[in-house]
């Protein structure tokens, strides 16, 4: 007689199911419960495929593709689908690239075969083929040693470079069909589960492929084309191809071998040369320019990008001042309040506009200004004699989240104004399959910085993330378009380095910790790299404002 165990359901549903049965049996017991197809099963908090099996009474949840884990693995495995769809439509001599993320999908590339529209569209209605055939994403625990054998027959030199760098005695492959890959993370119960996506051709020697998002479940957006953002993203690939640096293995290499210390110079140099770059732009510009307004997502570096622009602007005779936003924010007792009943400090409404404007005007046209303090402790703004008058070399700076907001600088001559977007906009990949989010490495630059500055936890960063990224889709990401140039804060050294940093902190978040799953996650995307000393990262680095030891106070 088969032995029962119990499975509680969200603490409090209780149903007993025989040993040995899979979770994908078990969650149709509970998929009333979910407006989307289940794709794992979170069993004592940690994250299991479907096709594992009961083992011992558990506490239980599943995931659907619109929880942040459950999209993730939709993700990987429309990934994968993709992959074994470019193969039988082109060939085993063709290979896919998933290059980098872009507006709610990836781009990709594909070698040995030319991309036009009409390959393309063949490539999605194979998926969709894959996807009517249901196969089952298969796993296979195998010894990493007889997976780099494997990978290394077949000719797929990226996997065998890429696990040469991992300690892992043992790895998971995952098959569909006749097709075998390796994902750092769990995979679907099956292909028809991956029934939504959109295929569109780029012009660019490539494709995206879009998928649904945990703010949008329920359907796949059409691509928006953020022109400037793309094009950054082609030039540091090619950049990074120069180099010789496409994938953690690539970059593993180096670091093996002693170099890292050059490679982060050259690194250094690439991202100041955006800064000269700009600077020049401004002191040959016919235009006006009087303000400068910079902005981006979450630790993307704006703080010591902004007093780096600002030396290499003096260096060109300029005389700047940069003005904080915080300042200009409505005292506490009048501010609006957000829909969890606390005051607003995220919407622009939050700060008091029409006295910005009239202070910008009045600094244009030559006036002199008493500029205000926002005295935090008090909840209210303060005048404390801060004087400012604009000569013919004067230039502001304004750096915050509501920079490149037109609402803010309203009654600014457009002429006048030079709109900076930054974020780091990582080209390295882990392999060809598997591409570095550039949220991930905002995420983990986060959670350094919290740790040192603020005393904050991994688990107190990883809560409060989904709220960041809704400030950033509303405050942010809309107006990147409106940029007139974007700076690429990736640094191609940084995660060996971040990882010295945030190893440990991700590791103290605990196994009952909602928190965890994530965690973990990030954990397994870090063994991917070899760890770097932070030794010879320049105190001027943008790096710096987030592991500690920036020149730049802030």
């Amino acid at each position: 007689m088969n032995k029962k165990f119990k499975v509680t359901f969200r603490g409090n549903e209780v149903v007993e199911f025989d040993e040995g049965t899979t979770y994908k049996v078990i969650s149709d017991h509970f998929k009333h419960n979910y407006n989307y197809d289940i794709l794992a099963a979170k069993v004592n908090n940690n994250i299991v495929d479907l096709s594992d099996t009961l083992i011992k009474k558990c506490s239980i949840d599943f995931l659907d593709r619109s929880s942040a884990v459950g999209n993730s693995i939709y993700i990987r495995s429309a990934r994968f689908i993709l992959v074994l769809a470019v193969r039988n439509v082109l060939g085993e001599d063709t290979e896919v690239i998933i290059e980098h993320s872009i507006d709610r999908g990836v781009f990709c590339t594909i070698r040995n075969a030319k991309v036009n529209k009409d390959i393309v569209n063949k490539i999605y209605k194979e998926m969709k083929l894959i996807v009517e055939e249901d196969y089952k994403f298969t796993k296979l625990n195998v010894s990493r040693l007889d997976a780099i054998k494997f990978f290394k027959k077949t000719g797929k030199l990226d996997k065998v470079n890429v696990l040469k760098y991992i300690s892992n005695t043992y790895i998971n492959l995952y098959r569909i069909n006749d097709l075998y890959d390796y994902f750092y993370g769990k995979m679907a119960y099956s292909t028809s589960q991956i029934n939504d996506f959109k295929l569109t051709y780029t012009g660019d020697d490539g494709f995206v492929m879009s998928l649904p998002d945990v703010e949008n479940p329920e359907c796949v957006l059409d691509y928006v084309h953020h022109e400037k953002v793309f094009d950054k993203f082609l030039e540091y690939t090619k950049w990074g191809r120069i180099l010789g640096i496409e994938n953690a293995a690539d970059l593993n290499k180096v670091v093996s071998q002693a170099k890292i210390s050059e490679l982060i110079n050259l690194s250094e140099a690439h991202y100041d040369g955006q800064l000269a770059g700009i600077a020049d732009e401004i002191y040959n510009s016919k235009k006006n320019i009087k303000l400068i307004l910079i902005a981006g997502p979450s630790s993307s570096g704006k703080t010591t990008t902004s007093k780096k622009l600002d030396i290499y602007l003096r260096s060109k005779g300029f005389i700047t001042h940069p003005i904080a936003l915080d300042d200009y924010f409505t005292d506490l007792d009048k501010r609006a309040l957000d829909e969890n009943g606390n005051p607003d400090f995220e919407s622009v409404r939050a700060l008091d506009i029409e006295l910005f404007n009239k202070n910008l005007s009045d600094l244009l046209e030559g006036k002199k200004v008493n500029l205000p303090t926002f005295n935090f402790v008090l909840g209210k703004r303060e005048y404390n004699g801060n004087y400012l008058q604009l000569g013919e070399k004067d230039i502001i700076i304004v750096e915050g989240l509501h920079a490149l907001n037109d609402e803010l600088t309203m009654a600014i001559n457009k002429d006048q104004k030079y709109k900076i977007y930054i974020s780091p906009l990582t080209q390295m990949n882990v392999d060809h399959h598997s591409h570095i989010h550039t949220s991930d490495i905002r995420k983990l630059r986060r959670i350094v910085r919290d740790s040192k500055t603020r005393g904050y936890g991994a688990r107190e960063t990883l809560r409060m993330w989904p709220d960041i990224k809704k400030g950033e889709r509303e405050n942010i990401f809309r107006f990147q378009d409106d940029a007139d140039i974007v700076v690429n804060s990736s640094l191609i050294y940084e995660v060996g380095v971040l990882k010295t940093y945030v190893e440990p902190l991700l590791f103290n978040v605990n196994e009952e910790d909602p928190e965890y799953p994530e965690a973990l996650r990030l954990i397994n995307f870090l063994r991917n790299f070899l760890p770097i000393p932070s030794d010879d990262v320049p105190a001027d680095s943008v790096l710096r404002e987030f592991i500690g030891g920036s020149c730049f106070k802030s």
